[in-house]
This record gives C-alpha cells, structure tokens and sequence, in this order.
C-alpha cells in the first residue's frame, strides 16, 4: 500500500473519529437539557464526550506523521532531481523528441478505436519499415509522457483494450455498481478490534411510577429487565487472479481489478444492510400496505407520512427526527412525474407548498437526492429490490431514523491481499479484497417499509 493510500485512509478515520466526538458532543447536550438530569448521568456521558475526543487527537496524530513522512519523499525525490550526476543528465534541448504543440502519432480525433496502432503493430512484424517508424515515434512520445509506465506498454489476453497509446486506457469503462448509498447514510462507527460479535443491552422491561394510594403507603414498584442484542461481525470478500503476464505487461490492469473489487465489496454490504435474512432492513421493518391498481404518488405520499408517524411512534422521546426516506431511483423519479392541483395544508420549512418536495438534482450515491413535503431527506439506493409481491415487480420505501441505523466498520476496510506464491506453478498473482462490519436496525424496533401493489414498476403518466 503506498503513502497516498494510507493517508487517504487516516483521512477517512479521521473523519469518522469526528463525527463520532460530534455525537458524544451532542448527547451531551441533550442530556444537559433533560430536567431529570443526574450528576452521575452528566459525567459518563463526559467521559464518553472526552473518550472521543481522545479518539480525534490520535487519529489527527496519525495523519500529521504520514502527511509530514510523504513531504518528506517528496522532499528527497526533488532533492535527487537536482543532485543526478552529470553523465546521468537528460540531453540538452535540441538533443530530445518533444511532445509539446507537435501532434502525436495516434490521436483519438483520428484513430478513436485503435485501429491504425493494431496495424501498425500488425505491419512492424513483417517488416514495414514505415509503420516501424510510426511506432518508434509514438514510443519516444510515450517515454517522455508517461516514462514510469513504459514497461507495461503491451497488453495480452482478457486486457487487450488497456494497451497504449494512453487515450485508449483512459477510456476504460468499469462496469456499473449500485455501490452503498443507504450505507453511508447509515450511523457509522468504528468496528472494535476484537470479537466476531457487537453486544448491545436493550431495557425491555421498564421501573414503574405511579400515585401513592395513601401516606406512608408502598409506592409503584417494577424490576427493570434488559435483553442482550448480539449483531454479528460478517466478513465480505472477494478475490480475482489475473495472469502475471497480464500485470507485468499490462498497463494499469491490476488497478482496474481491484477498483472492480473494491466497488463490489461497497455494493454487497450496501445490500446487505438492505436485503439480508432476518436482519436487512426490508426484515427489520414493520409493513405499511398501499394497495393499489392504479397507483399515484399523491395517494402514495400519505402512506409515506403513516410510516413516519409509525417511526416517530416507535421512538417517542427517543426519536432523533433525523428521519430518512431510502427507495429505489425508479421511485424517486416516478414521484417526480406527478401533476397536481392539491397540496398540503400545513407548510413546512424551505417547502413551497404547491410541490411534492424538492429535488436537489444530486448524482446517484452522491448523498440526499431531495426531501418530501414535510421535509424528509431522500436516499436514492437501487440495492433495493424491485423484484417483490406476488408478481415479482414491486419494491418498497424505507422509513427510518437515521440514528438507530448503526453500521460498524473497520476504519480501514476494504483491505487487500496480494499473494504472488499462491500462484506461482501458473504464472498467477491472487488479488484478495475483504473487510469485517456489523450492522443493526433493530436496537429499537422502529423503521417502516411502504410496499403492495401500489409500489409496482412505475408507468410515468405525470400522475
């Protein structure tokens, strides 16, 4: 792993560890408002505020040394650009092919698909002296362009489309992944690093306050209970062995596999938190039916607002009213279609009232898409499935408060394993990519799911 990789994952624990202290920070707050406060209460939650804050010191520490040990390289590598001995020196200025306002010899205006360098190529074996010319031209411009990579200037096999010139490469085209919308919306928390399992108590049987009867008289009494919730740490993996000639040869080949291999991992869990037996959030979630055979979003929009009651319900006092309305893009769209002459009687913050939301034209997976008339943020996620009801084309809207959505990960997860030995009798190297987490819906069983026959595959009639 290099310098850059591991800052950019000090970076991503850094801001984790901030967003964690922000939490400790505001429970604080919360707390220091509730009037039945306690000294005792006042100082544990103190001390987790300052647990975490510990948290960001350390991790702000662990990026200044990589941040201050990649200057440093940077430092040296210029260092010894000025010290190379003079023998060693690059020719003088008229000594040198330059690639400056000179066209280059395949350029994608002429030769979009490689075909004129594939005959080249084709031509120089058999001893075309002009197209040796042309590749012996296009080979200076790539040593002076790109001089680290020449070594894997030539492609093989399943990577012929990743050979140069360059223009080709960079148009590499990685196949398209949902990836984790809901997920990074989800409250975060770092995995502990230990322990194949997160345990959380939950107080199912609360005391008991009541009128004394008379003076003197026993006052209500009940033994609180609490039940053990055990969440799982699962392993997501997944590898790829790629022939090491396609490495080695290759140009960018194993940047391109486990780019695939990351974007892969982030879409499984992203499904998991969303479809898993028994734990997924479409299992977590109590059923709020819209029936329907003629569907519209303004008589889908109140079954929405029952399933937010419903969350709400489930909370009381421990509701965040960080809500989140999570569905599938086919949704989202299809609420956007709706015409109407109606709107709500009772106005909401930043809403015009005559619409059904607001659409920030946000990309897919980039954060919330838009919010709802009663200002509900919306997470687009199409790991949701549209496969479901008895004619396997519906899917369904999630309702939840954003802050018993946990999802615990390693701060440097997904990792990677390169092994070369494995693989050594077939000229392979193994390319492993694998990470642990934990998630629960379920520490208050709250979250709503809307689905029926109302949520089929959407006919966009501007209804």
């Amino acid at each position: 792993m290099t310098l850059a990789e591991l800052i950019a994952q000090a970076r991503t624990a850094l801001d984790t560890a901030i967003t964690a202290r922000q939490q400790e920070q505001d429970a604080l707050m919360a707390l220091r408002s509730d009037d039945n406060l306690t000294e005792e209460a006042v100082t544990a939650q103190v001390a987790r505020r300052d647990s975490a804050d510990a948290e960001v010191t350390r991790r702000q520490d662990a990026l200044a040394a990589l941040e201050a040990e990649q200057a440093r390289e940077d430092e040296l590598a210029a260092l010894q650009a000025r010290t190379v001995p003079a023998a060693n020196r690059a020719p003088a200025y008229d000594r040198v092919h330059r690639v400056g306002q000179d066209e280059r010899t395949y350029r994608p205006d002429q030769d979009r698909r490689g075909a004129q360098f594939e005959r080249d190529v084709a031509a120089a074996f058999i001893g075309d002296y002009d197209a040796q010319a042309r590749l012996a031209r296009h080979m200076q411009e790539e040593r002076v362009e790109r001089g680290d990579q020449l070594q894997r200037a030539v492609g093989t096999g399943a990577f012929a489309g990743l050979v140069v010139p360059q223009y080709l490469t960079d148009m590499y085209a990685p196949q398209a992944q949902a990836n984790r919308p809901f997920a990074d919306a989800m409250r975060t928390h770092d995995l502990p690093p230990q322990g194949m399992q997160v345990n959380i108590s939950r107080v199912t049987t609360g005391s008991s306050v009541d009128l004394q009867s008379a003076e003197n008289a026993a006052v209500a009494e009940q033994d609180m209970d609490d039940t053990n919730l055990s969440i799982p740490v699962q392993t997501a993996a997944g590898q790829q062995t790629i022939a090491r000639q396609a490495v080695e040869r290759g140009a960018g080949v194993e940047a391109v596999v486990l780019d695939d291999l990351f974007r892969r991992y982030n879409t499984n869990l992203d499904n998991k938190v969303l479809n898993q037996a028994s734990t997924g959030l479409t299992n977590a979630a109590t059923a709020v039916a819209y029936t329907s055979g003629s569907p519209t979003a303004t008589a889908l929009y109140p079954k929405v607002i029952e399933g937010l009651a419903g969350v709400e319900g489930a909370m009381l006092d421990m509701a965040s009213g960080d809500n989140l309305a999570v569905m599938h893009s086919r949704r989202w769209y299809w609420m956007q279609n709706a015409l109407g002459s109606t709107w709500p009687l009772i106005t909401q913050p930043g809403i015009i009232a005559q619409t059904l939301g607001a659409n920030y034209a946000t990309a897919y997976g980039r954060g919330i898409r838009g919010v709802l008339p009663n200002g509900t943020p919306v997470v687009v996620d199409n790991n949701i499935a549209t496969n479901l009801g008895a004619g396997t084309n519906e899917d369904e809207i999630y309702l939840v408060d954003r802050q018993e959505c946990h999802l615990w990960e390693d701060p440097d997860a997904p990792m990677y394993i390169r092994a070369e030995q494995a693989k050594a009798a077939s000229l392979g190297v193994l390319l492993v990519v694998y990470g642990y987490f934990a998630y629960t819906h379920q520490r208050y069983a709250h979250a709503r799911k809307v689905g029926g026959t109302g949520l089929v595959a959407p006919v966009f009639t501007g209804q």
